[in-house]
């Protein structure tokens, strides 16, 4: 249990953990963990029966991780010391684990909200939309993503590698757990109101939770976003070949400009995506994927810049035909084809750069050794 003045709860949260460890005939123990308390909730705490522990690093996510590392137990249970959940009745939170799955995410849309114990924002529109975007990320079946009460078992937490320190853990949790193969079970469990203050802010919780989601997604990110503009750009070149102008009423537009600016972000999308990949696969955020392989095989710091230099020079060969071709007579079209390539050319060769000093040398001379 992470604990940040509790003074009011924390006793009965360990009494009814305690509770149903000798009820269940278990062995156990209830850890709580001190994340900067000025209220005396760590002494309440050990005189109930818990384990104290102290972290000094403020967060969520920091205490959780510190109880997780002290545990000893082969099976977690992780809660909030608020009253919130119901420690006495955990039996349908353990079940999937004694049936062989990894982890148990407790549902309290399923389980049942207590009237004020989730604000409206949480409710319906906080909670939610974080669950959705997890099921559409992970395609785990999971309704209620922050859930603070979950259960998984050791060899779970040491393949989750979890890595961050605020609220956003819980979905780095699921995220993870997915990516993993790691069975999860979705649990009804009960809500209660709150005693004491609440920790959570809507707004800064919410978006670290949903700037974790996207910087640890980069195919939502940047690869969907940028093929399609790639796409769009291209088509809408390939139309304004034959008209470079279009004209509304007193309004002109000339598409071929927009295509080229749709093609430039559109790759530059891509080619953060590829490194991002390659910066999340090697922290362990997200799995190697056949992209990742891809590079690892065949590309590589000196393909990028031979490919942007190629580029640069059409772009350029380009702009000198139409010089000497016709200087007065300029085609759009052929001109905004040429400044692209030498804008995506040379953005080519500096992510490239970046790439190389993201890769692993070292799985790239296996996986090259493999091939």
């Amino acid at each position: 249990m992470p604990c940040l003045n509790e003074k009011e709860t924390v006793q009965t949260c360990v009494r009814k953990a305690l509770s149903w460890l000798e009820r269940s005939g278990r062995a156990g123990e209830v850890i709580v963990v001190d994340n900067g308390c000025t209220d005396g909730s760590p002494e309440l705490a050990a005189a109930a029966g818990a384990r104290v522990l102290f972290e000094p690093v403020p967060g969520y996510g920091s205490a959780l991780r510190r109880g997780f590392v002290e545990a000893r137990g082969e099976w977690l249970v992780m809660g909030d010391a608020d009253d919130t959940y119901a420690f006495d009745e955990l039996d349908a939170l353990i079940k999937p684990l004694e049936d062989g799955t990894d982890m148990a995410v407790g549902n309290r849309f399923a389980g049942g909200i207590a009237p004020g114990a989730m604000t409206w924002s949480h409710r319906y529109i906080g909670t939610p939309l974080i669950s959705s975007l997890l099921r559409l990320f992970t395609g785990l079946k999971v309704g209620d993503s922050q859930c603070g009460l979950r259960a998984f078992t050791r060899d779970a937490l040491q393949r989750l590698d979890l890595q961050t320190d605020g609220m956003e853990l819980a979905s780095e949790m699921i995220l993870k757990a997915a990516r993993r193969g790691l069975k999860v079970a979705d649990v009804p469990v009960p809500y209660a109101e709150r005693l004491g203050e609440a920790k959570l802010n809507t707004f800064r919780d919410g978006w670290r939770h949903l700037r974790f989601l996207l910087l640890a997604s980069p195919n939502y990110m940047f690869t969907v976003p940028g093929a399609v503009l790639t796409l769009l750009g291209i088509a809408i070149q390939a139309a304004a070949l034959g008209d470079d102008t279009i004209e509304i009423g007193d309004w002109t537009w000339q598409p071929v400009f927009a295509g080229s600016i749709f093609v430039i972000v559109g790759i530059n999308a891509l080619l953060l995506g590829l490194t991002s990949r390659l910066y999340t696969s090697s922290r362990g955020i997200t799995n190697e994927d056949a992209i990742v392989r891809f590079y690892n095989r065949y590309l590589g710091f000196e393909v990028f810049i031979a490919g942007g230099a190629i580029m640069v020079i059409l772009g350029l060969g380009l702009d000198l035909l139409l010089l000497l071709a016709d200087p007065g007579n300029l085609n759009i079209s052929i001109a905004a084809v040429a400044q692209m390539l030498i804008v995506v050319g040379a953005n080519a060769v500096l992510v490239g750069a970046l790439a190389g000093l993201l890769e692993d040398p070292d799985e790239k001379k296996r996986v090259r050794a493999r091939s």
